[in-house]
């Protein structure tokens, strides 16, 4: 009685504010006898809903998505977002599917990163939106502009204990910088676009769309699913008819009427003028300055030769993290690779150039206090991390990193700057040249345990490696000395999780840049540990004709973990894997190429990475199981 008391309320208050012109008796008699008519009903004609269209919302997902430049959408299948998938395939977008949801988010990470655009990822409702938390968060703190669309229970039936319903938006808007939730169709384009304008202004990060399933199907596939009675004959069942015609008619009402869907323009911080001359002043009269550029530095609107050119024209030493390795090439004169916390100490000046005093910098403590230190970072937060506490900044711009750095050597070329001491760079570039040579030598000895050395596996795989290579990073302690010896080959070369130091990014960073990079080889570096996240994503590689290649250091161990457990506990619990682990049948159950390399084969390790290169321009992708065993290389890194 109570539903229907409500029914009967929301329908005449909808008649009464919609037909204010039908003031007799006999109109709205004539309405309600009319509710069960399947011509155009009254209610459809005053909010303009076209009863006989077979558009659908994911039609208009699909255009917003096409006006933005978007080429792959990443997804798992559901019955919740059928209607954006086969829209975007229509559209000649590429849906490519994958074996775990979260893979969905990595894979758009990827792109995004890549294309230093917008990545865009859709999944089914409840449980769908759930297994992507982690990929969002890393996203997050990556600053990664993604578009995460998410399936969802009816409208009508939302808190009614429908399939997979939860509160979603709840879960994500500590995540995103935007969250929405679609309720009228004619939403979905200007939600759609603002989402993506968000996204990538100010400090890029993901955002998420909520469709109830109801806004993404046709009407009349709607109108027969919420329970209207075509033949209702009872004055209670005509009311809930009116009732759910009401709430239909104002759900589709102008939904197929002509929007714009091209881009929104985006907002990008900027540098002060005051603040870039001081930066000059301080430049000028700096004998030894340092440069530590970030991830963000590879953010748009500055291409990345771009930036290339210009701290090569800077001539100031740096350090490269993040998405920024690679920046100067395979050997730039500039990069300097070992020893940085020797650098920091004697630096006069310092550049954090979208490089953060977190935990990868000891929150500030490495730099000295006799330094000055500029930071420049989109994010007020991370600008200001721990500034106070551990250390003392000079100057902090809030503004994006890649266009103050080339406006600072457009001004320092105006004042005729010839850059940093010579002998300063060539000391750096000595003492960075004997760490080399002396981790050379340490790749040379022979583990106790009588696997490979994988410093040794690390050399020889950099020496095979194709220049145009993207490497993707997934790992500990393997990856972390990866990060000392594999070179990447140039800008937009590296994939690595970020601040977040996710294990499992592999599988879906590779699909992603395979997608965007269809002719150059992507390569992943896993440790034996995370490898076990995403090694089903080799069924995605062979279902969809993409050839990567991984290379998995197998100690049979989460290294990271037990270089402290194990001196601090004299424990190995849960940190021992299993050597014997066959990786690579698992990639090949499942189409792909499966070489092993015991220890007997040290000779051919370099020879077999040759063999499964060729691999990644073809339509076969590969795994290598590399047998490593342990060496004190990375000794006191740190797990925690």
């Amino acid at each position: 009685m109570l539903l229907l008391l409500i029914a009967f309320s929301v329908a005449v208050g909808a008649l009464v504010a919609y037909l204010i012109d039908l003031d007799s008796m006999a109109s709205l008699t004539k309405i309600f006898r009319d509710l069960s008519s399947r011509k155009q009903h009254p209610m459809s004609s005053i909010f303009q809903v076209e009863e006989e269209s077979k558009n659908h919302g994911g039609l208009l997902v699909a255009q917003v998505l096409k006006a933005h430049g978007v080429e792959h959408i990443f997804t798992l299948c559901g019955g919740h977002i059928s209607p954006i998938l086969v829209a975007c395939e229509a559209q000649g977008i590429r849906v490519v599917d994958t074996r775990h949801e979260v893979t969905t988010v990595f894979a758009a990470d990827a792109v995004a990163r890549l294309k230093q655009s917008i990545g865009v990822a859709a999944v089914t409702a409840g449980p769908g939106l759930t297994n992507t938390i982690t990929a969002v968060k890393n996203a997050q703190m990556a600053e990664s502009p993604i578009l995460l669309l998410g399936g969802a229970a009816p409208t009508l039936l939302k808190n009614r204990g429908a399939l997979q319903d939860i509160e979603q938006l709840a879960l994500f808007r500590p995540l995103c910088k935007f969250t929405a939730r679609i309720k009228r169709v004619k939403d979905i384009v200007p939600t759609l676009r603002k989402a993506i304008q968000a996204a990538q202004s100010g400090t890029p990060g993901p955002v998420f769309v909520e469709f109830p399933v109801d806004t993404l199907y046709p009407w009349d596939i709607v109108a027969r699913e919420i329970g209207f009675a075509p033949n209702a004959r009872s004055m209670r069942q005509k009311m809930v008819n009116g009732y759910l015609m009401w709430h239909i008619s104002r759900q589709f009402g102008g939904a197929w009427n002509e929007q714009t869907v091209t881009p929104l323009p985006v907002d990008i911080p900027k540098a002060k003028v005051s603040q870039l001359e001081a930066a000059v002043d301080l430049l000028v009269k700096a004998k030894r300055p340092l440069l530590l550029i970030g991830s963000q530095a590879m953010l748009p609107p500055t291409k990345p030769d771009k930036l290339r050119e210009t701290v090569e024209n800077l001539g100031i030493p740096c350090y490269l993290g993040g998405m920024s390795r690679g920046l100067l090439g395979k050997k730039g004169r500039l990069q300097m690779r070992q020893d940085r916390k020797t650098a920091l100490k004697e630096a006069d000046l310092v550049i954090l150039a979208g490089t953060i005093c977190d935990f990868r910098l000891s929150y500030g403590r490495v730099l000295s206090h006799k330094s000055k230190v500029i930071a420049i970072n989109r994010n007020h937060s991370q600008l200001h991390k721990n500034a106070g506490i551990f250390w003392t900044p000079t100057m902090l711009m809030q503004a994006d990193v890649g266009s103050v750095l080339v406006q600072l050597r457009e001004r320092l070329k105006a004042r005729d700057w010839s850059g940093p001491a010579e002998d300063w760079v060539k000391s750096l570039r000595e003492r960075d040249d004997a760490k080399e040579a002396a981790n050379l030598k340490k790749g040379l000895e022979k583990p106790a345990d009588g696997n490979l050395n994988p410093l040794n596996v690390l050399y020889k795989l950099d020496q095979v490696l194709p220049d145009d290579s993207i490497l993707v990073a997934d790992g500990g302690d393997f990856v972390g000395s990866a990060a000392y010896i594999v070179r990447p080959r140039g800008p937009l070369q590296w994939l690595d999780p970020g601040a977040f130091g996710t294990l499992g990014v592999g599988g879906g960073f590779a699909l992603g840049a395979k997608c965007v990079h269809p002719d150059k080889p992507v390569w992943i570096i896993y440790g034996d540990g995370s490898c076990g996240y995403s090694l089903m994503e080799y069924d995605s590689y062979v279902r969809h004709k993409l050839p990567v290649v991984a290379v998995v250091g197998n100690d049979a161990c989460w290294s990271q973990i037990a270089r402290e457990q194990i001196p601090m506990f004299k424990s190995s619990v849960a940190v021992d894997l299993n050597l014997s682990a066959r990786y690579e049948d698992a990639a090949a159950a499942c189409g792909a190429v499966g070489p092993r390399v015991p220890m007997q084969d040290e000779e051919r390790v370099a020879d077999i990475f040759t063999e499964v290169s060729p691999a990644t321009r073809t339509c076969k992708a590969a795994l290598v199981n590399v047998l490593i065993g342990k060496t004190d290389f990375r000794e006191g890194s740190i797990s925690v």
